[in-house]
Parts: C-alpha cells; sequence; structure tokens
C-alpha cells in the first residue's frame, strides 16, 4: 500500500511541529509546500516525516521536523533576508529558507552533499540558492547576512559565526555537550550581542567543531 505524503505532511505539521510551538505561518507553509520525502534518500521516503533525525552519509543527519521547524523560527526571516546556511545536508532545509527569504547561500564541508543537494533543488525548482563546497571555520564569505543557521553543534560558538551577521541580524545555532547541548538565537546589537536560550537537544557536531576532551588525572 502507497503512502499518501500529503497526508503525512499534515500531520507531521499538526502533531509534531505546531504543538512544539512552531506557530510562525511561513514556516509553516514552508514546511507544507517543500516536499521532504524528496530530499530524503529513496529507501528513507517512508519515514520523511517521522519524528525522529535520519542519518545521512559522513555520520551526519537531518534534524528532526520539529527541530528544522524551530530554528526557521527563530531566526525571524523577512522575504528581503539574505540567509547564510552552514551544513547543506539533504537541502532540506535549505530549501525551505529559500522560501521563506530572498537569497540563501549554503555551505558544506563534503562535496558530495553539494551535488545531491543541489540536483534535488533543481528538481524542486528552487532559484535563489547558492551552493559552496567549504570548511566553514575556514570560511571567508567577504560579506555579512541577515540571518544564519547552523545545522549542526558546536562545543563553543566561534566568534567568526557572529562576525558575519549585519546589525540585526539573528544567528541559530546548538552548542554545548552532547547528549544535553542547547539551541541558542544570538542577536547582532549595534554595540553588543545578545543571546537567547531556545531549547535542548542532541545532534551530530559540525566538523572541526568538536569540544575539546579535558583530561582528568
Amino acid at each position: 500500500m502507497s503512502m499518501n505524503f500529503d497526508q503525512a505532511r499534515f500531520a507531521m505539521i499538526e502533531q509534531q511541529v505546531r504543538p512544539w510551538d512552531v506557530l510562525d505561518p511561513r514556516v509553516l507553509e514552508a514546511l507544507m509546500v517543500v516536499h521532504r520525502e524528496d530530499f530524503v534518500v529513496p529507501s528513507q521516503r517512508q519515514l520523511a516525516f517521522a519524528d525522529l533525525p535520519l542519518p545521512l552519509a559522513h555520520g551526519e543527519v537531518m534534524m528532526k521536523p520539529v527541530v528544522e521547524g524551530r530554528m526557521m523560527q527563530a531566526l525571524l526571516l523577512e522575504p528581503s533576508d539574505e540567509v547564510l546556511e552552514i551544513g547543506t545536508g539533504s537541502g532540506f532545509v535549505t530549501a525551505c529558507l529559500a522560501r521563506l527569504a530572498r537569497a540563501v547561500t549554503s555551505i558544506d564541508i563534503h562535496a558530495d552533499f553539494i551535488e545531491s543537494a543541489g540536483q534535488r533543488l533543481a528538481h524542486a525548482s528552487v532559484s535563489n540558492v547558492r551552493l559552496e563546497t567549504a570548511d566553514a571555520l575556514a570560511w571567508q564569505p567577504g560579506r555579512q547576512f541577515d540571518a544564519i543557521a547552523v545545522t549542526a553543534a558546536v562545543g563553543i560558538i566561534p566568534q567568526i559565526f557572529t562576525d558575519w551577521l549585519k546589525p540585526g541580524g539573528r544567528l541559530f545555532v546548538i552548542h554545548g555537550l552532547s547528549p544535553v547541548q542547547e539551541a541558542v538565537r544570538i542577536t547582532r546589537r549595534a554595540d553588543s550581542l545578545q543571546t537567547e536560550s531556545l531549547f535542548e537537544t542532541d545532534v551530530p557536531y559540525l566538523h572541526g567543531a568538536e569540544p575539546v576532551p579535558h583530561f582528568t588525572l
């Protein structure tokens, strides 16, 4: 028996995402319009709307829908915004961000992720995304962004991420020690950074941003 993806998508939003306080209508619309099942490997299509992270190559994961929804809502995106996504992964969040903002730059250290995400985005007719294979910790964008979404955790939040924010810009990032990591929104004010705690979660670390182990005798 074939799966009704439209019904499963609606159930994901109404039974998972909305009850987790994702109420922004533009975010909910993006999750409804972008076909999540087209951004997973074929063997996982039946699990595309499950309340669990889906494995990708290289030990990475596609975050749970509730975490994706909370992340996009936290960015407070406007249609005129220019967004940086650190960690392209499957390209699903990239496609959602592209519906919410004017332009998206998405980078990933894994070239095969960039290639496959590019194919999926093209199939979904997403044209306002620029993809680049890059190590976020060594990358030099040469510009700032209205919002930055980091789709993997970091042990300590790199200063370069906040340096890439325009005044008023928002950064979503998950940091801390697994299995209890903290998702935060950092907003660049005129002369300071404002940090707001959002929720706890547990996701894999960004390559090179893992916590430094501490040894005790």
